[in-house]
């Protein structure tokens, strides 16, 4: 079995294997995230800016948390400890099967052949969505990677990642989202909201309906997350935008100094390897977090008096 401390010179935040070594397995990851995520989707009620269909980092891996079957309930859970999938219901009964290199069609049908085995009638969408190339589930027999090592690995990140965005989240008693990970684009994320409508949305996102995107940015936020290798910046990394984008915002200082605009992006980046091997991580993150905040809150003139707990330490 993997060990999360082996090899790691900051024994709380774990080494990630460089993005070549492991981009097949975090596609292929990426794809099985997707069907999961798409079955809470379809089961779930709707909450607002798509709420309603993310994952959450457990201390085993990735769950949907209880999703409605009826009078009960049941929940598909990411084991990346163990390396399984688990499928259990409010009634007793679960269904489980091994996480190893397999195609997306082959997890598919396992996944939903144990919902089947579980009385559970779910169908869903099964065309993969912000992504460019689209394959449908079902077909997928070219992503088939698992290296198991690696995904521990960026499950012992999350764990980090989620510990310090929670504390961070605490700080703010305005509109915030819980600290989610969204597997369209396979990063967690904590928003916050001024509480003021947004203009309009352009939408854009590939193989995703403008309306999801508009319906997401229908008000103010100062965004923040994490993406272990999938949002083109080619490693590991932190990121925060506005939106709308006040004047100024891209120009302002950022802490820590590692911190920096990505134009093509329009948003900060902050690579999880300086966060990592700084003195103290967690206050690092912390500062991105709160510079960046910052950043958005003061140019857009958000009333930060009302939004902000006045609690010792949330500064």
């Amino acid at each position: 079995m993997t060990t999360l401390h082996t090899g790691d010179a900051n024994h709380t935040w774990p080494a990630l294997p460089p993005l070549a070594e492991w981009q097949e397995t975090l596609t292929a990851l990426h794809m099985w995230a997707q069907i999961v995520g798409k079955i809470r989707l379809q089961r779930s009620p709707w909450i607002n800016h798509s709420w309603g269909s993310a994952l959450y980092v457990t201390t085993r891996g990735l769950t949907t948390s209880p999703v409605p079957d009826g009078a009960r309930t049941f929940a598909v859970d990411f084991d990346f400890v163990g390396h399984q999938l688990r499928v259990t219901t409010s009634d007793g009964a679960d269904r489980s099967f091994e996480l190893a290199p397999m195609s997306v069609a082959d997890f598919y049908r396992k996944t939903m052949d144990a919902l089947r085995q579980l009385d559970i009638g779910v169908e869903i969408f099964s065309r993969p969505v912000e992504v460019e190339e689209a394959i449908r589930f079902e077909d997928d027999t070219r992503h088939a990677s698992y290296d198991a090592a690696a995904v521990h690995r960026f499950w012992g990140a999350l764990v980090q990642v989620a510990r310090v965005f929670n504390e961070f989240r605490a700080r703010f008693i305005g509109k915030s989202s819980p600290v989610h990970f969204f597997w369209g684009a396979f990063d967690l994320a904590a928003t916050r909201f001024s509480g003021r409508s947004a203009p309009r949305h352009p939408g854009g996102a590939p193989n995703c309906a403008d309306w999801v995107m508009q319906e997401a940015y229908s008000h103010e936020v100062a965004s923040s997350g994490f993406w272990p290798g999938t949002g083109g910046v080619g490693e590991a990394a932190f990121y925060a935008y506005a939106y709308p984008e006040p004047a100024g915002y891209r120009s302002r200082a950022i802490r820590p100094e590692a911190a920096y605009f990505h134009e093509t992006l329009g948003e900060f980046v902050l690579p999880y390897e300086a966060v990592r091997a700084a003195e103290a991580p967690d206050q690092a993150l912390l500062g991105f977090l709160q510079s960046t905040y910052e950043a958005a809150a003061d140019l857009a003139r958000w009333d930060r008096a009302a939004l902000e707990s006045n609690r010792p330490g949330n500064s």
